[in-house]
């Protein structure tokens, strides 16, 4: 394991985060095996000698316009710092609220959770049962030669007017897109253009799925379109 000064550069919110939080470790078929300090399931060195694979979730709001919101990434975060992404990307815990697994309850818990602390949406304003969860995907990607994810995300979509109030520790910017302005975005990243980089996560949603489920979350039709049976493995 890297030892304590390779991370003297690391935010001090950060570094605690990295060492209190504890990620939900899961197999291939996403079956609960263990658990792991959230620092430990994000270094490439353990996530390749020790396969690594922990549970994740990936927030899509769309505000009554069908706009789709976006975060770009705080500087300080460890991995892919700036660079931008759907609503909210993060772990459920290895805590009983987070681990239940009735109608995928433990991860709307977690989405609930972090889309208050990273964006200061409240509650009441995404009560857990408006979370349609549509799928599964399983994806490596490093951030840098150190850190990188190795994760079992489920894809949550839900639609509502919210209040935002991002926290800089976690968010540098906000945005809501339609279908038009991100593909601008997307043309940039590819391009180069104004340093825009992509989570690859979102990317991969983006590429695979987005455009079609757009279409359900318009007719609100996303009922019809939910696949929770498969994991789908993307690279």
């Amino acid at each position: 394991m890297a030892g304590a000064g390779d991370d003297a550069g690391m935010d001090a919110v950060q570094k605690r985060l990295m060492f209190e939080d504890e990620c939900i470790l899961v197999d291939e078929q996403d079956n609960v095996v263990g658990h792991e300090s959230k620092y430990n399931c994000h270094l490439m060195e353990k996530i390749e000698s020790e396969n690594l694979l922990h549970r994740a979730f990936s927030v899509f709001l769309f505000n009554s316009k069908y706009e789709l919101l976006l975060q770009q990434r705080s500087a300080t975060k460890v991995t892919f710092p700036l660079v931008w992404t759907n609503t909210c990307c993060s772990h459920p815990l290895y805590r009983e609220s987070e681990l239940i697994q009735e109608n995928y309850l433990g991860v709307r818990n977690a989405a609930q959770r972090k889309l208050l602390d990273e964006l200061g949406i409240s509650a009441e304003d995404v009560p857990v049962d408006q979370f349609t969860p549509l799928g599964r995907m399983h994806y490596k990607a490093p951030s840098d030669g150190k850190w990188g994810e190795h994760e079992v995300d489920y894809l949550l979509f839900i639609v509502r007017d919210v209040k935002l109030q991002p926290n800089p520790d976690e968010v540098a910017d906000v945005k809501y897109v339609n279908r038009q302005q991100l593909k601008e975005l997307i043309r940039k990243a590819d391009a180069g253009e104004d340093d825009v980089k992509l989570s690859p996560w979102f990317r991969l949603v983006v590429d695979n799925f987005l455009m079609g489920w757009w279409d359900h979350v318009e007719k609100g039709t996303l009922n019809e379109t939910v696949d929770m049976e498969t994991i789908h493995k993307l690279k």
